[in-house]
C-alpha cells in the first residue's frame, strides 16, 4: 500500500502521552505539513501557535478544562500543543483551519508522533484571558480558535481502527 494512504488509514487519536517533547526538527516537519494544507482560494487564513513552554501549555489546559467543566487535563498529558487559529474575515476560515489540523495530525503520525484534536479553542480565544494571550504572543487580527493539536510520544500502543460503517460511501 502507498505510504501516504497507509498513514491516513492508520492514524488514531492518542489519549495518553509521555512527558518528553519531540525534537524541534520533528516539530518543524509537522508544522511545515500544516502550513501546506489547502485553504480557500489559497488565502492561507490560519495561523499556528506552537506551544512547548510548560507554563503556557498548562495555562491552556486549565482554560480548556474550565470550559469543559472539569479539573482534569483535557490535553491527556501531551507536552506540545499546536493551537490553530484562523482569520474570521475569510468565509472559509473554519474549513481552512480544519484542513490544517488534519495535516498536522497525519504528519505527526507519519513521523511516529501521537496526536489528538482537542476542541474548545474557539471559546478559549473568545475569552479575555485568551485575547490577552494572543496579544502577548504578538498576534493581531480577528482570529477564531479552530482547535488544539496536542502532540507527543504515545504512552501506549496505537488503538486499532473501529470498523467502518457500511453506509459510508454512496456511488451514484
Amino acid at each position: 500500500m502507498n505510504e501516504t494512504l497507509k498513514t491516513l488509514m492508520e492514524r488514531r487519536s492518542i489519549r495518553s502521552y509521555k512527558s518528553e517533547i519531540p525534537p524541534k526538527e520533528i516539530l518543524d516537519q509537522i508544522l511545515q505539513a500544516g502550513i501546506y494544507a489547502p485553504t480557500g482560494m489559497g488565502r492561507q487564513s490560519p495561523i499556528i501557535v506552537a506551544v512547548t513552554d510548560k507554563a503556557t501549555r498548562d495555562q491552556l489546559s486549565k482554560m480548556n478544562a474550565e470550559i469543559m467543566g472539569t479539573d482534569s487535563d483535557p490535553f491527556y498529558g501531551a507536552p506540545v500543543v499546536l493551537v490553530v487559529l484562523a482569520d474570521k474575515n475569510r468565509s472559509t476560515h473554519l474549513y481552512d483551519g480544519s484542513l490544517v489540523m488534519g495535516n498536522l495530525m497525519n504528519a505527526a503520525h507519519a513521523l511516529g508522533i501521537g496526536s489528538c484534536w482537542i476542541h474548545r479553542a474557539k471559546e478559549e480565544f473568545e475569552s479575555e484571558e485568551g485575547k490577552a494571550l494572543l496579544k502577548k504572543w504578538g498576534i493581531n487580527g480577528d482570529y477564531e480558535g479552530i482547535g488544539h493539536c496536542v502532540l507527543g510520544y504515545a504512552k501506549e500502543t496505537t488503538p486499532e481502527a473501529a470498523p467502518r460503517k457500511d453506509s459510508y460511501i454512496y456511488y451514484v
